[in-house]
């Protein structure tokens, strides 16, 4: 039997890099898995991908940041894969200036992705996680959480945000048999890295330079976070919760 085999998971910005091979991982693993994204022909490609194996899964259009639209997603979910057991919340946004370049509509953007976004989500699925006494959520945050990254201020703000929120949740819920980790993904070769790397000016002496500080010695790739991702979302983990892991070949290494 495999790990996820009749659970339902969804997947915010499940049509990206770090989304959708999360996404591949869960199908292969047996989940009913709900591609969530604002780019539905994105999440449609992902979504078919899985199908194309032989896995369950259904593209789901999802505005984060609109209350309505993570509902309506959430209703989608449960009338086409059933009640959600896992939240994997990955969506997310940046702009790379340094913070006093920015603009307060910039803040709203971040904030409203990044962090609120992640606060629907959450609203709208432990209800139900709750009466059914179990449930796994796995938030994305950041390494800039951590430690912070510079031209990344308001970004970092909402990962750290998204982090003690996880914590304060992870204890409310614990008694419900709901756990909550984070895996924070440090440099990864995403579409939000490059918009990061042309930000910074320079992109190939950014790679490098940071190709240089990672001890294990390359960027991450979006295949790299999946596992630990599925870890936190399998019954293996079902001790921990309230847990931060960073997936950053040794970029930090912090406690």
């Amino acid at each position: 039997m495999q790990r996820f085999e009749g659970k339902t998971v969804i997947v915010t910005g499940g049509g990206g890099g770090i989304g959708g091979a999360t996404c591949r991982r869960f199908g292969k693993e047996g989940a009913r898995v709900a591609v969530l994204d604002l780019n539905l022909e994105a999440a449609e490609k992902v979504a078919a991908a899985i199908r194309a194996e032989g896995g369950q899964a259904a593209a789901i259009r999802c505005d984060i940041t609109d209350r309505a639209s993570v509902d309506a997603a959430v209703a989608a979910t449960d009338a086409q894969l059933g009640p959600v057991d896992v939240l994997i919340n990955n969506a997310g946004w940046d702009v790379f200036k340094p913070f006093t370049k920015t603009e307060p509509a910039q803040w709203d953007k971040l904030i409203a992705i990044n962090l609120t976004g992640a606060l629907h989500m959450h609203h709208a699925v432990l209800p139900g996680m709750a009466a059914r006494k179990r449930g796994r959520i796995v938030n994305i945050a950041s390494d800039a959480a951590r430690v912070g990254s510079s031209g990344e201020a308001v970004y970092a703000a909402c990962k750290g945000g998204l982090v003690a929120f996880s914590k304060t949740i992870a204890r409310e819920h614990a008694r419900h048999g709901i756990t909550v980790n984070v895996v924070c993904p440090g440099p990864t070769d995403t579409a939000l890295f490059a918009d990061y790397k042309e930000g910074a000016g320079n992109p190939e002496k950014l790679t490098e330079a940071f190709t240089r500080a990672i001890p294990l010695g390359r960027i991450g790739q979006p295949d790299d976070l999946p596992g630990a991702i599925v870890f936190f979302a399998s019954d293996d983990a079902g001790f921990i919760t309230g847990q931060v892991l960073s997936v950053s070949g040794g970029l930090t290494m912090n406690g």
